[in-house]
């Protein structure tokens, strides 16, 4: 009887540990461990649900985009090795700012270089037949403003301002102009696009 017991339990006890095992073995199809010993943890803090996570090459291709999810940290593993040679950088976009954080990969060897740079990103807002657009340009970095009419008139208003530190100006549409209007500000190599309907 007492044998019994002994050779029950060690089948439960079998039969557990198998199941644990194909459990973990399931789990981890996908997780090389020679993998993750290549990965490059990025870890980010003050983060909003709803910014913007992308790795670019310096021709501005994107390699990766993700939406992030949770307030708070981030904390991502990234096999960079698997690149190839060459610099890239992640970028943070903000609702306002634009973070960039560079790195290099040599011979499958990912190095963060420490010049991370902001990018403050202009901001419009429209109010009854006024446009305003403000921007923080701390380098005197100039904002090239263009109105476009889409309802048939195309371009119409151009404005480069430049040798300012903070740039707030104000648009006054004609009210009998009704319909689409296109905003396209240009600033620190990128474009930013906003729309109204009047």
């Amino acid at each position: 009887m007492k044998n019994k017991k002994t050779t029950l339990r060690k089948m439960i006890l079998t039969g557990a540990m198998f199941i644990a095992l194909i459990s973990n073995a399931t789990n981890g199809l996908n997780n090389d461990p020679k993998s993750d010993s290549k990965k490059t943890t990025f870890t980010l803090n003050n983060v909003k649900q709803g910014n913007q996570l992308i790795i670019k090459d310096l021709n501005g291709i994107i390699l990766y985009k993700e939406l992030i999810k949770n307030t708070g940290s981030y904390s991502k593993g990234f096999d960079l090795t698997s690149l190839p040679d060459g610099s890239y950088v992640f970028e943070l976009e903000k609702d306002f700012e634009i973070k960039s954080f560079p790195f290099t990969v040599t011979a499958k060897k990912v190095e963060f270089k420490e010049n991370e740079t902001t990018i403050h990103k202009p901001f419009v807002s429209f109010k009854d037949n006024y446009i305003y657009v403000s921007k923080l340009a701390l380098n005197n970095e100039p904002l090239d403003v263009k109105i476009y009419y889409t309802d048939g008139a195309g371009l119409i208003f151009s404005e480069n301002i430049k040798d300012t530190k903070v740039i707030e100006k104000v648009y006054k549409l004609a009210l009998k102009a009704k319909g689409d209007y296109k905003i396209v500000l240009s600033s620190n190599g990128r474009e930013y696009y906003e729309y109204l309907t009047l």
